[in-house]
């Protein structure tokens, strides 16, 4: 209920009260008299009538005026110190009360001033406790830091949702090499710079190890950056209690050694040609020395010389090309050793879900190791299921595997249909795809990164219409699983505390997400003037990440941007950006795309936001980008929590909160002001019981400033 309807609702409970008193009395009296003292009764009362209507006029404004004071002294200042309270112990514990209002509502106020103080006291001695536990915990993630960063290689931890949980600087300059951005954050989605297929194989694999009861090999691949270099990463489980929780990955750049292979195959092909002419006429000198054993000393000597010379510059060219071959790379850079029936039964769900054709297991020895890259294996199983199934109606399919010799023969074998003897040939040079998945690869590329071999065959006896696709490829070697550490009995594991190892991905709508689970963009951005409508630009935009409850001041975005334009010069006094500064910096359509990349997978926050996205919804056409995320408004949020406080504005809502006020007036130093109130603002709210996204921004929408427009 507003004040202006208590204060009315109290004025008419009084006035009600006032005259009802002499009103009752009145009848009382008036029902003992006589009729005809009744009737001297009236006639007094119609004399006396205007007096009698001035003392009920006093009478309600008097009451007015007591209601007036009531809430004055009493209504208003204790709601106000209730908000203050709740301040208090949610965000602010040093804030003082205000001893406003009636002598006894400020003797409360130094009551709870002095409990508060009283609280401090014991809070400050629980924190000299707990400072010296945090400083050795401190101590161990300083010495974690110190080691990550004197890695030579990228280090990447990421839950199994694939939220990003630790990366050191290594990771980041590898993901980011090449002048691309590429979103990586804690609490950012790894499949933004890592191929989500490639990940969720390798994730596969490791579950399945953990469900034999082992302990996983790594797996490895190969993947590409948005930047387009090449990364060879190695995956490792963090296991919790049987189920993989998290995977480690290490990363190395190997773009260069592509490049190498690269040269080796082009070495090969001069080595083909450059020993063409040589061996040819080292043939043809021998055949005529076979063909002629009488001829003459003299065309004998010349046909020995010929062999000799050419066997000189045979040897030459081969002794070159094995010196610049030894420089080049042999193996395959994603070819790993890895069980022939692990394969099959990864390749068997992938296949089942992603294809649509059933698979049976048939005769697999569970002995057999391959040398395989499983990803672009399973990739060649799919691609061929999916064009016996399109092209000659092939429903399920059958799988086994054997030894033969130094390679394993696995079959992938069908009933009911006689494929065309000339299909795998056609098949071989088309890229591959599969399940809504494409490769530039075709399947000869990858049989020959295997040095494999694959071919048609129809089997069945009499008449049966069936087929078997029959692939050779190399055996691998047995890896024995890693021995566990023998720990002592007496000691126990220390782990590091990765709270969003425990985030999962809500199967229920955003808006029901508990606001604690959510990830936040905080921005803020400096303009040309205070009229979007009109013709007003963006000049800058700052933006901060909350990840996990926690301010993340290393990710964050800063920009200038060239309005094309001139400044106000109101706003330039304010934010103190000059227009020089700004004639070489990119134009909006440039820098609006990338703060939307930084922006994604989070929710939006902004104080009076209504005023920042006007901006950037009025520049959706130009630059082809749509901010649809929800966005929280710290004015909003304030006055839904704050609504008897009249001062909204950011430096009272900071000062309520006990927030420095630090680097005013420009985007990033707003923005990282406007995210530490908010982070004070969410104890408060989930106090007054306001958990989830929805709720926030219904209670969001039921204040007076939600009414403002731009």
């Amino acid at each position: 209920m507003t004040p202006r309807r208590k204060l009315a609702f109290l004025a008419l409970a009084l006035y009600v009260t006032t005259l009802a008193v002499p009103a009752a009395i009145a009848a009382t009296l008036y029902a003992g008299l006589a009729a005809q003292e009744r009737e001297v009764l009236r006639q007094v009362a119609a004399e006396r009538l205007p007096m009698l209507l001035l003392v009920a006029a006093s009478a309600l404004f008097a009451c007015v005026g007591a209601a007036r004071w009531l809430i004055g002294a009493y209504v208003l200042p204790l709601r106000r110190l209730t908000e203050q309270v709740r301040v208090l112990l949610g965000a602010n514990e040093q804030l003082e009360l205000a001893s406003a209002g009636a002598r006894e509502v400020a003797e409360l106020s130094a009551a709870v001033n002095r409990l508060a103080a009283d609280r401090r006291r014991l809070r400050q001695d629980a924190e000299a406790l707990a400072r010296e536990a945090r400083e050795r915990l401190e101590e161990e993630r300083n010495r974690l830091a110190a080691l990550m960063s004197e890695l030579a290689q990228g280090v990447l931890v990421c839950n199994a949702e694939g939220r990003i949980l630790l990366y050191n600087e290594q990771a980041r300059a590898l993901l980011t090499a090449g002048g691309r951005e590429a979103l990586i954050g804690l609490g950012r989605s790894v499949f933004g710079v890592i191929d989500r297929e490639q990940v969720a194989h390798a994730l596969e694999r490791l579950r399945r190890a953990l469900e034999r009861g082992e302990q996983p090999a790594p797996a490895r691949f190969v993947t590409a950056t948005p930047a387009g270099r090449l990364l060879k990463a190695q995956a490792a489980p963090v296991a919790s209690d049987g189920v993989v929780a998290g995977i480690v990955m290490t990363l190395d750049d190997v773009t260069g050694i592509l490049d190498r292979e690269a040269q080796r195959l082009g070495l090969l092909q001069a080595l083909a040609a450059g020993v063409r002419s040589p061996v040819a006429n080292l043939r043809a000198a021998a055949e005529n020395l076979a063909a002629y054993p009488d001829m003459e000393a003299a065309r004998r000597s010349r046909f020995v010389d010929i062999v000799a010379a050419e066997s000189r510059t045979l040897s030459q060219s081969l002794n070159d090309a094995l010196r610049e071959y030894a420089d080049a790379l042999k193996a395959s850079l994603t070819l790993e050793d890895m069980r022939a029936a692990d394969l099959l039964g990864v390749a068997r769900r992938r296949l089942e879900s992603s294809v649509g054709v059933t698979v049976d297991a048939g005769a697999i020895d569970e002995s057999l190791w391959l040398r395989v890259d499983s990803f672009a294996m399973i990739q060649a199983f799919g691609f061929l299921c999916g064009k016996l199934r399109e092209e000659y109606g092939v429903r399920g399919v059958r799988f086994s595997a054997a030894a033969r010799e130094r390679f394993v023969q696995l079959d992938l074998a069908w009933s009911g249909a006689i494929v065309a003897s000339d299909a795998l040939a056609l098949w071989e040079t088309q890229p591959m795809h599969a399940g809504g998945q494409q490769t530039a690869l075709s399947l000869r590329e990858v049989l020959g990164r295997h040095g494999a071999e694959a071919w048609l065959e129809r089997t069945g006896p009499g008449g049966e219409r069936s087929g078997v696709l029959r692939f050779l490829l190399p055996a691998g070697e047995p890896v024995a699983p890693p021995a566990r550490p023998a720990r002592p009995a007496e000691s126990r594991p220390e782990y590091y505390d990765f709270d969003l190892f425990r985030y999962a991905e809500q199967a229920s709508e955003l808006g029901e997400r508990r606001l604690s689970a959510l990830s936040y963009t905080v921005f803020d951005t400096e303009t040309t003037g205070l009229e979007p409508s009109a013709g007003d630009e963006i000049i800058s935009i700052g933006a901060v990440r909350i990840v996990n409850g926690r301010l993340l001041k290393g990710e964050v975005f800063e920009r200038l941007v060239n309005p094309r334009r001139p400044l106000n010069r109101e706003s330039a006094r304010v934010h103190g950006i000059e227009a020089e500064t700004l004639a070489a910096e990119p134009g909006i359509e440039a820098v609006l795309p990338a703060f939307h990349r930084f922006c994604e997978d989070a929710v939006l926050v902004a104080h009076n936001a209504a005023f920042d996205m006007r901006f950037l919804e009025l520049k959706e056409a130009a630059t082809g980008v749509r901010f649809t995320q929800p966005v929280l408004d710290t004015l909003l949020l304030s006055a839904a929590l704050h609504p008897s406080q009249e001062d909204q504005r950011l430096e009272a809502i900071a000062e309520r909160l006990g927030v420095r006020l630090i680097g005013r007036h420009t985007a990033l130093g707003d923005a990282l002001l406007e995210a530490e109130i908010f982070l004070r603002l969410l104890p408060l709210l989930e106090e007054r019981g306001i958990v989830t996204l929805g709720q926030a921004l219904e209670a969001s929408r039921q204040t007076y400033y939600s009414r403002l427009r731009y």
